[in-house]
């Protein structure tokens, strides 16, 4: 049985509080604040599995980068450690997959919203990204069935295409990666 830990009631926490916290609590720390989201439904590990895998397949035969699920910690700065649905790091920046966790931008992020999550997905987390410096960022949304996909010009998010039905969407980063928007909601 793992050890209970107890981290201080606080006003701000940092990372050294979130990593105090056991492996695989389901936490993330976003502008100083812990917070929990629930395990995702099925549907959501669906939409997760069938454009993870396509994804992953792609650039793991172009030899692009890696491609990494939650959870994962990304550390964005001391009060803000997220855990994306799904990453792309390029081969020329491997230098920030750390030890315990991923040391600064992704160079995609795609998150699928949730009830407990889209709040932060679509407000706190998208503004920490594009000041982070993600230079693609993919809103995959269930209810709505559509992707969403924002590029990166100069520090702020451009929407590169609201994508749904018969829709392909295509990365601007990827070049050659594309999935039609139906499939991915099976």
């Amino acid at each position: 049985m793992p050890a209970t830990v107890q981290i201080e009631k606080k006003k701000t926490y940092t990372y050294e509080d979130y990593e105090r916290l056991p492996e695989g609590a389901p936490y993330q720390l976003i502008g100083g604040e812990l917070v929990m989201a629930p395990s995702p439904i099925p549907y959501h590990q669906d939409i997760l599995r069938i454009l993870g895998l396509k994804l992953a397949a792609f650039v793991e035969e172009k030899r692009l980068g890696k491609i990494y699920f939650a959870p994962i910690d990304v550390y964005f700065s001391e009060t803000d450690i997220y855990q994306p649905d799904i990453i792309f790091i390029s081969r020329d920046r491997f230098n920030i997959i750390g030890e315990k966790k991923i040391e600064g931008p992704p160079d995609l992020v795609i998150e699928i919203l949730s009830p407990a999550t889209a709040y932060y997905d679509l407000r706190i987390k998208k503004e920490m990204y594009e000041r982070g410096g993600v230079k693609e960022y993919w809103i995959v949304d269930p209810m709505q069935k559509t992707i969403e996909v924002f590029v990166n010009k100069n520090g702020k998010f451009e929407s590169f295409g609201n994508f749904k039905g018969e829709d392909v969407v295509k990365s601007g980063l990827i070049q050659g990666f594309n999935i039609v928007v139906r499939d991915v909601f099976e």
